[in-house]
């Protein structure tokens, strides 16, 4: 009797795992770590004595560095296996390209549904300034700024909007500092029972949202001291000797930035608060 001869892999084709396709982790590739869901761009591949390593940033600029194993990353949600790229003649290190707030960009990312999370902003200036040097992040977040008129219905507009460990709401207000109304109602609000502890309600400490572009970058030499009694928008037109047309003035400010180096960091520390309280998991 003749015996049949079997291969040494004797495992069914319907229980073998497909190979995953193999990409070059190139710097700027932005990939998502499988086993932890950390996101972010290559910047470096490293030979170590348990095998090769890449190093992600994400769009905080904080560093991880994974194993590059078999299947072990998302690329625009496909299973691959990230290989060390092909030896090149020396070169400059490739930056990965930056949003206006400083993270890194996703090149032609789709906006992520929205959340059911929020961030109001008082004041629809505020709200240009913020859609201008943090509008891509927030699309790919998911996460929907509404236009505040104003403070004073906070507490109303909280308990309407119902905020919940799913729907985190985020507050920015403008002059958010010690002894003013704008604490007070603050204070009011994230103390308000179980909904408070799912608000975060931060400022800045400027009268108007106009202090918070860096005078250089709007080119004046500093921003104007306004009279107390005084429309603040109005009287800065009127010290700078621009048009007395606060939306015309506000066009000209607002065109003056181009990224978050435009900012003063007491603007930028707040709304990327905002922004991690919204998306916390």
């Amino acid at each position: 009797m003749r015996s049949r001869q079997y291969g040494p892999d004797l495992t069914p084709p319907w229980k073998k795992t497909r190979p995953a396709p193999e990409v070059a982790a190139e710097p700027g590739l932005v990939v998502e770590e499988a086993a932890t869901g950390f996101c972010g761009a290559v910047i470096r591949c490293e030979k170590t004595a348990q095998g090769p390593v890449v190093t992600l940033e994400d769009r905080f600029g904080k560093h991880r560095v994974f194993p590059m194993e078999p299947r072990g990353f998302l690329l625009e949600g496909r299973t691959v296996t990230l290989v060390r790229p092909a030896a090149a003649a020396p070169a400059a290190p490739r930056r990965p390209a930056r949003t206006a707030s400083g993270s890194v960009a996703v090149p032609e990312a789709r906006a992520r549904v929205a959340r059911a999370g929020r961030i109001y902003v008082e004041g629809r200036h505020d709200a240009e300034l913020v859609e201008r040097v943090w509008g891509d992040d927030l699309r790919i977040e998911g996460v929907v700024v509404e236009y505040l008129e104003g403070i004073d219905d906070l507490p109303a507009v909280v308990r309407e909007f119902g905020p919940s460990a799913d729907a985190r709401l985020g507050v920015l207000v403008d002059h958010l500092v010690p002894g003013s109304k704008e604490s007070r109602i603050a204070a009011q609000v994230m103390a308000d029972g179980a909904l408070g502890e799912h608000v975060l309600v931060v400022g800045h400490p400027y009268i108007d949202i106009w202090e918070a572009v860096k005078p250089a970058s709007a080119g004046i030499p500093a921003w104007p001291s306004v009279p107390r009694g005084q429309d603040w928008k109005t009287g800065v037109c009127r010290a700078m000797g621009w048009p007395e047309n606060t939306g015309a003035a506000w066009q000209r400010i607002l065109s003056s930035v181009h990224s978050f180096r435009d900012l003063e960091p007491e603007l930028l520390g707040r709304v990327e608060e905002l922004i991690d309280h919204v998306t916390a998991p």
